[in-house]
């Protein structure tokens, strides 16, 4: 069954969701599945430290979607490593949206991810319980034309919405581009924005991301209408709703 924790090879371990963030709600209205960041190829566990980096973020969210029922959780990978064909990564967040169905039964689900966890939000989005997505600076492979390409019709239907640093050396920047325009042509609900002089962890205008991506999951999972910016990026054809500006004082502009 879908819902049963997928066993690694060695039979050892097996993914699960982190203790729920905002939990204490009483009715579940949205779920917020938050992807740490992994490696592309390693057989090692799950990271703590990426665990614990997707924490904050979780909980500002979580807090922000209070009244709406928004309940968080930090995915816990089987390891972490995305292993080619494998994906697993991709297949751990599938299971794990599968485990929201089967815990708080049919409520909308955002994946967010961030680098690694990002391409994982992207490929896991076709599971019908997820209506939204976002990627923070996501891995991308470099194009290869001897390899299929990112694939992006499991993004039909959902809301997506990728953050990239301009500056970023880890992740590359114009990778998450080329698939954003990609995803766009098989999703019109695509946007991409650029944090000019921003590196891979998006420390610089740290303030100004967290209130863009509170406005966007708030947006998809509960249906408030999105700031000005979010929805003329959303609207904008390309280049530019794929290389929206993040603009100084963000999360200012939001509290009207």
């Amino acid at each position: 069954m879908a819902h049963h924790a997928l066993v690694g090879t060695s039979g050892a371990r097996a993914p699960r969701l982190g203790r729920p963030v905002g939990a204490s709600v009483s009715a579940v209205g949205g779920v917020l599945l938050l992807l740490p960041d992994g490696e592309p190829v390693s057989g090692r566990g799950p990271s703590p430290v990426a665990h614990a980096a997707a924490l904050p973020l979780a909980r500002r969210l979580a807090r922000a979607g209070r009244s709406e029922g928004l309940v968080a959780h930090v995915v816990r990978y089987r390891g972490r490593g995305w292993n080619g064909a494998d994906a697993r990564l991709a297949a751990d967040a599938r299971w794990a949206a599968s485990e929201v169905v089967r815990r708080y039964g049919d409520v909308p689900v955002c994946l967010a991810g961030r680098g690694m966890g990002g391409r994982a939000a992207l490929r896991a989005a076709g599971h019908t319980a997820v209506n939204s997505v976002l990627a923070l600076a996501p891995w991308l492979p470099e194009d290869d034309v001897a390899a299929a390409p990112e694939p992006v019709k499991q993004l039909a239907g959902r809301r997506v919405m990728i953050v990239h640093g301009t500056n970023d050396t880890r992740t590359d920047p114009e990778l998450s581009y080329r698939l954003a325009e990609r995803a766009k042509k098989a999703n019109r609900d695509t946007c991409r924005f650029e944090v000019h002089s921003d590196g891979h962890a998006l420390r610089e205008h740290h303030e100004e991301v967290v209130a863009l991506v509170t406005d966007f999951v708030l947006g998809a999972l509960f249906a408030h209408p999105f700031s000005r910016p979010v929805a003329d990026a959303f609207a904008a054809p390309p280049p530019l709703g794929l290389r929206m500006p993040l603009a100084s004082g963000f999360g200012n502009a939001l509290r009207r």
